[in-house]
């Protein structure tokens, strides 16, 4: 476990990150308390996806935590409204972040840039349920085929992270975050998913629903050792559902407890 920073990082920053990262970081350690399991997992050096499951607006911040202070610099795949503001636009494009048009065909242009970013040696992290968690429980939803076909075109590990506890920082479409006491943030660093086999296949949808079963897998099972609890049998799929697939999916927008 830590909670200091166990790598130096390599790369140049640049000033995005000269700009957030003591922000950021000030802002965590004010709000939260952090225990990391198996954070030298994150590899060192190379083109890797990492995958996270998805609970709150902060998972972003959190997850650049673990990251950062593992010695690397994250690159987000993130919802293109956030690079509608001129000024927000410019800082997420200097930090290497990179907009995909949710329910778009012009997602392939996302694709693409997560695809050179790792290639060039970058350290990509994709939410691979796409959104936050449209489950009851806030387990692990179905997954998108995003980070797999990333993952199948360039070769590069998956590592899934399990995280717990970024909910009770800011509960999925709550209004107001509760900043005190601090908030204790679980993450655990899996093992590379086994995609080799799937690799040697032909790019079918079958293998690339293959690779994303594995990768949801192996996250939902790091998420129940955080819990402590057994997962559903079955992932909760928004689409059979009948949930919408963005925005906030309860009319109320809040958890009862913060209405």
């Amino acid at each position: 476990m830590s909670v200091r920073p166990v790598r130096k990082l390599q790369q140049k920053r640049g000033w995005a990150f000269d700009l957030a990262v003591p922000v950021v970081k000030s802002a965590l350690f004010a709000t939260t308390k952090r225990t990391w399991i198996d954070g030298e997992k994150i590899p060192a050096t190379g083109g890797c996806i990492l995958v996270f499951n998805h609970v709150s607006h902060v998972d972003p911040l959190t997850s650049a935590h673990i990251v950062y202070d593992h010695g690397r610099m994250p690159r987000y795949l993130a919802k293109s409204g956030l690079f509608k503001n001129p000024a927000m636009s410019r800082f997420l494009t200097a930090a290497g972040q990179i907009p995909v048009e949710r329910l778009s065909k012009s997602a392939k242009g996302a694709f693409d840039a997560a695809v050179a970013a790792v290639r060039a040696g970058e350290c990509v992290v994709v939410y691979p349920e796409g959104t936050l968690t449209r489950d009851p429980d806030l387990w692990p939803m179905a997954g998108k085929s995003g980070a797999a076909r990333i993952a199948l075109e360039t070769g590069a590990p998956v590592i899934p992270i399990g995280q717990w506890g970024a909910h009770d920082l800011l509960y999925p479409y709550a209004k107001k975050p509760h900043l005190f006491p601090r908030t204790r943030i679980t993450m655990k660093v899996g093992d590379p998913v086994a995609l080799d086999d799937l690799r040697e296949q032909p790019r079918t949808l079958a293998t690339i629903n293959q690779a994303t079963e594995r990768i949801m897998s192996a996250l939902t099972a790091l998420v129940a050792e955080l819990r402590h609890e057994v997962p559903p049998a079955e992932r909760f799929d928004a689409r059979r559902a009948g949930v919408r697939a963005t925005g906030n999916p309860r009319k109320g927008g809040q958890k009862p407890s913060d209405a």
